[in-house]
């Protein structure tokens, strides 16, 4: 992408990354509460509003408040404009907040110094104006990023990584905490659940960082803990995955117990596993596995409904020879079919029109093509689109090709604008269905 992004090293690693997401019917667990589904609406359209880096919003630092109100919200505008249904706000990007946190420092992407208060809650004013909206409004939190940098004094002076540097890893010129740690697992889950319990969110999403990607020649340095808290774990990528289900499992139980049908979901890298490497896995080649690299089984994730929904980042396009779109979202569907776990599937907008990308990507169609293949399978219940810029810019009119195709009517069945559930005007919730450990 060019650019530092939960996408990017994935985008490195496998060399040509593009995407899917679909609508179709919702799945068979029916509304949740962060999910607008009024009568006529069967699914999800919505964009991810990226902060680490000023990516997408706020467009640069040190902006006024009323510049970063008016920024938001134009983007908000946006979704409605493109007929959407839902975004997913990160308000966590790195071990920092667009909130007023007692645990972690304000974000440094608002006034470019961590720590300094912006003079007012970008959170709270998303919330309230998405709602005003029609909006359902996630909160998108990245649980192990500290830094895009390795350098530790550039944190503020009382930042959680320098008060328990033990808790730290360098890799890959960046900092990150170490998931193999008992307390940083629990001060990662307060530092979110903090934002859960005090704002009207629609739902808690998580990207597709766990352990980190893969930089060659280095190695996550993990040692002391593995020593520490291994326990009877003879290989250390197990162990890995332990921590990281344990994760999932009980952030899952506190979002459910602090707010009963709020949604949790991850959006991952849409390779769990290549064909080759495990028969379960998907008819791919893919650079990047997520359970063998990033530690994270999604699959198991969703067999096990430890999800609420899953949105896959399957950011190729259609005949790609590493990951065809069209094979990548059929694995999908036939893992998520009858787990109760709603599917969505992320669309790589930000490569419609990109010089640096395959011939496929200078089609204005690219994209639209894929919704339609999603309309095939009735496990997927909608599209979420990376990113908000690109929703806006619309590059060769990619977007607007999907709003004509697919969106022609606000509702997919006609009807009225969604309204999340929980508003004025919106169906009662069925909330959560219940799922072991």
């Amino acid at each position: 992408m060019g650019r530092i992004s939960r996408r990017g090293l994935a985008v490195a690693a496998v060399g040509t990354l593009a995407g899917a997401l679909t609508l179709t019917q919702a799945s068979a667990s029916g509304p949740r509460r962060g999910r607008p589904v009024p009568v006529g609406v069967s699914e999800t359209r919505g964009m991810w509003i990226a902060t680490v880096a000023n990516i997408d919003w706020p467009d640069k630092t040190g902006l006024s408040a009323d510049e970063g109100r008016a920024g938001l919200a134009a983007l908000l505008d946006a979704a409605v404009e493109r007929r959407l249904t839902t975004v997913y706000f990160q308000v966590r990007p790195t071990a920092d907040a667009m909130w007023p946190s007692p645990y972690e420092p304000w974000s440094e992407w608002l006034t470019g110094e961590q720590g300094r208060d912006p003079g007012w809650d970008p959170l709270d004013f998303a919330v309230t104006e998405a709602h005003a909206r029609g909006l359902a409004l996630h909160a998108w939190f990245n649980p192990y990023r500290v830094a895009t940098h390795d350098d530790p004094d550039r944190l503020t002076a009382d930042h959680p990584a320098r008060r328990n540097p033990e808790w730290v890893v360098p890799y890959g010129g960046r900092l990150y905490y170490n998931p193999g740690i008992p307390d940083v697992r629990a001060f990662v889950q307060d530092a979110m659940a903090h934002a859960v319990e005090s704002y009207d969110i629609d739902g808690v999403h998580w990207d597709d960082y766990f352990y980190p990607y893969p930089v060659a020649g280095e190695e996550f340095d993990d040692d002391d803990a593995f020593a520490e808290y291994g326990g009877d774990f003879d290989d250390r990528g197990d162990w890995r995955r332990h921590n990281i289900d344990l994760l999932v499992q009980e952030m899952r139980d506190r979002v459910r117990t602090a707010k009963p049908g709020l949604p949790f979901g991850v959006s991952p890298f849409a390779v769990w596993r290549n064909k080759a490497t495990d028969s379960r896995g998907s008819d791919t080649n893919a650079g990047i596995q997520t359970y063998d690299d990033l530690y994270a089984d999604v699959r198991t994730w969703v067999t096990e409904g430890w999800l609420d929904y899953v949105i896959p980042q399957a950011y190729w396009h259609i005949g790609n020879e590493a990951a065809d779109y069209e094979k990548v979202i059929a694995w999908w569907a036939d893992v998520a079919d009858g787990t109760g776990v709603d599917l969505y599937i992320g669309e790589a907008l930000y490569k419609a029109g990109d010089p640096a990308q395959d011939e496929a990507w200078q089609d204005p169609a690219e994209l639209s093509r894929h919704l339609t293949l999603c309309g095939e399978y009735p496990q997927i219940g909608g599209n979420v689109f990376y990113s908000a810029s690109q929703v806006v810019s619309d590059p060769i009119g990619a977007m607007s090709r999907v709003v004509e195709d697919h969106y022609a009517t606000t509702a997919k069945r006609g009807g009225e604008p969604p309204v999340p559930p929980g508003r004025p005007g919106a169906p009662e919730s069925r909330g959560h269905r219940e799922a072991t450990s």
